[in-house]
């Protein structure tokens, strides 16, 4: 009997389970929307007796669509002008023998030495440069290929070969080397003298090794000059990040056009101060004359009239017995052009021809961009008189 009564309980069970399933399957066929309205309802969580009943219950936010990004910064990249500039730009690796004094050891500072002795080595270093024609020809920094025995660059597509010198400018630290290679890529010469304070420029180089290295800045300043990186200055300031190896490489505008060629940077590395992101770059516009004199004559040709002179406070002059500060002439060569003019040490330079002095560095350039055999007129200061000489302009002595 028992048996019995389970397996008619059994049964009963599993028709109420069919019967379920079957009335369910109904509902959902002749009433969907029944199924639908229940799903967008949601319970409230239990609140516990330990909660204020004014605690309002969690009820999830539903998932918000992300904001459409404006176009103008979706396009935001540089990338097509990386693409347009970076493979004109090479690494240049140097090799140079140095010769070095040997500190005397132990045993030769008790007994004595027959002399000093000094040994060799080879010295590498690297570098970047930049294609300016089919030719071959590379413009890259002076320092990078100064004394070097070896010159060796390699493309962006793994070609490499060796470079020779056709001509270094260290008054601007500007060097042009030439390779034999077909197919070369050309870096495009852009307009320095368009800069502006706050334009985006990108530099690219070899810093560390890092092959096609890119780095993104603004232009902090132009025209900055008095900083005794070179004879010449005028440089590009901008906080690009430039390191060891991205010397000679370039600086791009947006466009991928040269603007200038990458030369130093101050960082808090080499300063106590703690000064970092400034760097500096030679203007395309000074870089594409020094080139034009090296392909044309091997060197720069500049007027140079045997003066070297400094910039004088109020203060300083005032040491010196002289009426005011200014452009103070300190040292003459002798038989230099300015010496045979008449000129003294002490005399304050005011104008070469009209144009009003500023500084030292302006005096200095003025008489650079003077053709040689030009006479030009100085106005000086001397004591309480001012007088006119006239100068005779000669070719500056070469610094190589």
């Amino acid at each position: 009997m028992g048996l019995r009564k389970l397996g008619l309980g059994l049964v009963f069970l599993a028709g109420a389970v069919i019967g379920g399933l079957a009335l369910a399957f109904l509902v959902v066929f002749f009433r969907p929307e029944l199924l639908i309205r229940t799903r967008n309802v949601i319970a409230p969580a239990p609140v516990s007796s330990a909660v204020p009943s004014t605690v309002a219950p969690v009820v999830s936010e539903p998932a918000l669509a992300p904001e459409p990004v404006p176009a103008a910064v979706a396009a935001r990249s540089f990338a097509a002008a990386v693409r347009r500039a970076a493979p004109a730009v090479v690494n240049i690796y140097t090799a140079r023998v140095v010769t070095e004094q040997v500190q005397p050891n132990t045993l030769e500072q008790l007994f004595g030495g027959l002399g000093p002795r000094y040994e060799q080595h080879v010295q590498r270093a690297l570098g970047s440069g930049v294609i300016i024609d089919d030719a071959g020809h590379i413009v890259t920094n002076n320092h990078v290929i100064a004394n070097a025995t070896v010159i060796k660059v390699r493309l962006a597509d793994g070609r490499s070969a060796d470079a020779r010198v056709i001509g270094r400018d260290p008054d601007t630290d500007l060097a042009v080397l030439a390779i034999k290679m077909e197919r070369l890529p050309v870096m495009t010469l852009g307009r320095s003298d368009r800069l502006q304070v706050g334009d985006e420029v990108l530099a690219i180089g070899n810093p560390l090794g890092l092959q096609q290295s890119v780095t993104h800045g603004i232009v902090s300043a132009t025209d900055r000059k008095q900083l005794g990186l070179a004879t010449f200055e005028n440089f590009i300031q901008t906080d690009a990040a430039i390191n060891e190896g991205n010397s000679g490489g370039a600086l791009i505008d947006a466009a991928g056009q040269l603007v200038g060629i990458n030369t130093a940077v101050i960082a808090k590395n080499s300063d106590p101060t703690g000064v970092e992101g400034i760097g500096f770059a030679i203007p395309v516009n000074l870089a594409r004359g020094v080139i034009r004199e090296i392909l044309d004559h091997g060197h720069v040709v500049r007027g140079w009239s045997g003066i070297e002179a400094y910039d004088f406070s109020d203060e300083q002059a005032a040491q010196y017995r002289l009426p005011h500060g200014g452009v103070v002439i300190t040292s003459l060569y002798t038989n230099g052009p300015a010496a045979n003019a008449g000129l003294r040490i002490g005399d304050i330079l005011l104008a070469i021809n009209s144009h009003q002095l500023r500084n030292a560095q302006d005096a200095l350039t003025q008489l650079a961009s003077t053709s040689p055999g030009v006479t030009v007129k100085l106005r000086v200061q001397r004591g309480a008189e001012v007088r006119e000489v006239d100068c005779k302009v000669v070719q500056r002595p070469s610094q190589v």
